[in-house]
């Protein structure tokens, strides 16, 4: 069985086995329990994650109010981090907890420019998967506009059905912008 991460990169580019061992070789291997916090406001983020195991979100928190507004989910498969922390090393403005015991591969800012720079295969799956998560926050933010709260519910279980069953609907109504009761009410029909 393929390792996920050499599946990840494959659905852009293929690698050979020694194109794979290298590009594995800059990644560290780390475990997380459930409501771990990975990132915290205010922290510089040096590291992105792929998912190896788990289910992880990023949310905001509106100092006024304590609330918390979700703004992304990441399971098996997916990447995670503060991005504008990474890349522009200014502290985060997002935080990022562990829904489930997590297992992931982290990677540096370095080792990942380090990657495009060195490997061609790498640095074409870096922008293939930004376009494409480009395109994917795009439609969200479409349907976030113009859509119903019904519309945006029923987008998230047809797009991320594994997903419905494993992060408390408190989440969910977060990152659709609803609240809970919504969330009850809309899941009842």
């Amino acid at each position: 069985m393929s390792h996920p991460l050499r599946v990840h990169i494959e659905s852009v580019c293929k690698l050979t086995d020694e194109e794979f061992d290298y590009v594995l070789s800059h990644f560290t291997p780390v475990k997380y329990k459930k409501h771990t916090t990975l990132v915290r406001e205010g922290d510089l983020v040096k590291h992105e994650y792929f998912v190896l195991k788990g289910c992880l979100r990023a949310y905001m928190t509106e100092a006024s109010t304590g609330k918390e507004f979700t703004y992304q989910f990441a399971a098996e498969g997916w990447w995670i981090s503060e991005r504008e922390s990474l890349v522009k090393q200014i502290p985060a403005n997002t935080a990022i907890e562990c829904l489930e015991d997590c297992q992931l591969l982290s990677l540096t800012a370095e080792n990942r420019d380090k990657l495009a720079r060195e490997m061609w295969k790498y640095q074409h799956y870096l922008l293939t998967k930004s376009s494409l998560g480009y395109v994917a926050l795009q439609k969200r933010l479409q349907l976030m506009i113009m859509g119903s709260a019904k519309e945006r519910f029923e987008n998230f279980v047809r797009q991320y059905p594994h997903l419905y069953s494993r992060i408390p609907k408190m989440h969910i109504a977060s990152f659709l912008g609803v609240s809970r009761e919504t969330i009850s009410r809309l899941y009842r029909k």
